[in-house]
């Protein structure tokens, strides 16, 4: 009896693997990985980044010449009569045709420096379709990692409640013996088989809880959802962060204050583009034609000509019923509007950081707490369970001590989480995640 004990114990603490077949074991790198390659997300924003480079070009910004080829082939077949000096004539099916091709040249020389400021404003796009992708990975990889920690700390849990499970069934084997040479009630058997029954409870929803995380982090990874597989038991708590180096590092990287600055550039370019409408537009055109007709009435049967054309246009805006005041002063609020969205995000930010902060350093504190907690109730465990062996305790008192040690292991597996999350939380928000 004292071996089965030495092992069972020996079982409750050493314990270190999830029930269940071999499968695969994902790693935060592979899982950061397989994110960055597979998640639809980044997919998707990384197509509009591509849609944004390719438009940076100075033809898209009307800076270059347009350049045009036509052609143009007519034919007519006439029945009727004309009256000429020379008498009535009649004509059935007479057949004419025309045909014209050529070459068109247009380009705008000045149009009050709008082109330049589009020119511009298509280069910030670009920088603004950057740093929503930068955005979106950070987002990306926040939930990736927040999710791959939410696996880990819930096969804790898990080894948690089968370690109850193992105790609750030599509870129950030491009571039946117990009832079988007459030392004990038949309702300490059954106290000892409802508590069995409730552990077990606990583990089945706790493992159902650990399988819909696995669906959530497969749809994340962007993979098959029913891919079952374990994660590292490792959770790694640094301990180190300062808020000084992390607000520093926000107030440079953080995506989305480039966002807001980049929008309020983008703004100020298009007050240029408003204003350009204050000056004329000027533009060249010229192109080279040949024409050839052939008809059987007329004086002409036959006509061929070709030749090159040139010319000069402009216009300016004289008045417009004052809109162009108007579309200048909603330009310049705009840009306000951006200078504000740009403190709102700062302002932001620094919330965000100053909660997530103070949530790592109580969160740090609590972890200590809870792992001198686990200590405690583990060496009141190891007593209880020798009292038990021994017959000199109630089995309440031992249903106690095993519920405490159990709470305390589920507590200080979520102090570590907490503590992970903020540290996460802090890292994504200076956009600095690293692994």
């Amino acid at each position: 009896m004292k071996s089965i004990f030495v092992f069972l114990v020996t079982l409750l603490f050493t314990f270190n693997s999830i029930p269940g077949k071999a499968q695969e074991i994902l790693t935060l790198e592979n899982a950061v990985r397989i994110a960055l390659e597979k998640n639809y997300d980044i997919k998707l924003v990384t197509n509009d980044l591509v849609i944004d480079r390719n438009n940076v070009s100075r033809a898209n910004a009307g800076m270059l010449p347009t350049l045009g080829a036509n052609i143009t082939n007519n034919n007519n077949i006439q029945t009727g009569r004309q009256t000429r000096q020379t008498g009535l004539q009649e004509f059935n099916n007479v057949k004419s045709s025309n045909t014209s091709y050529g070459t068109d040249l247009n380009w705008t020389i000045f149009d009050g420096f709008r082109m330049f400021a589009r020119y511009e404003q298509l280069k910030e796009l670009e920088k603004l379709g950057d740093a929503e992708l930068k955005q979106t990975i950070l987002t990306t990889l926040g939930n990736v990692i927040s999710t791959f920690y939410e696996l880990v700390n819930q096969q804790q849990q898990l080894r948690a409640y089968d370690s109850a499970i193992i105790i609750s069934r030599l509870r129950v084997q030491t009571a039946q013996n117990r009832f079988t040479i007459g030392k004990a009630a038949r309702l300490e058997v059954l106290n000892a088989r409802v508590d069995l029954s409730t552990d077990t409870t606990n583990l089945v929803q706790q493992q159902a809880l650990y399988r819909n995380t696995q669906i959530r982090l497969n749809e994340i990874l962007g993979r098959d959802v029913n891919i079952v597989f374990s994660v590292p038991n490792d959770l790694f708590i640094d301990n180190k962060l300062a808020l000084g180096s992390l607000s520093d590092l926000a107030h440079q990287q953080n995506p989305a204050l480039k966002v807001a600055l980049v929008n309020k550039k983008i703004a100020e370019l298009d007050l240029k583009q408003v204003r350009a409408n204050r000056y004329p537009t000027i533009g060249v055109t010229s192109g080279y034609t040949f024409n050839r007709s052939q008809s059987a009435l007329g004086f002409a049967t036959q006509a061929n000509n070709r030749g090159f054309n040139y010319g000069l246009s402009a216009s300016v805006n004289i008045f417009n019923g004052f809109l162009q005041r108007r579309n200048e002063q909603n330009a310049e609020t705009l840009i306000q509007s951006a200078q504000l969205q740009f403190e709102k995000a700062d302002l932001a930010i620094k919330s965000q950081l100053a909660s997530a902060y103070q949530t790592y350093v109580t969160s740090l504190t609590l972890v200590t707490l809870e792992e001198n907690n686990q200590k405690i109730a583990k060496q009141n465990l190891n007593i209880t369970l020798d009292k038990y062996r021994l017959g000199s305790i109630a089995p309440v008192e031992f249903r106690d001590a095993q519920l405490n040690y159990l709470n305390a292991r589920v507590r200080f597996n979520n102090a570590q989480y907490v503590a992970k999350l903020a540290e996460i939380s802090l890292k994504e928000i200076a956009g600095d995640l690293n692994l």
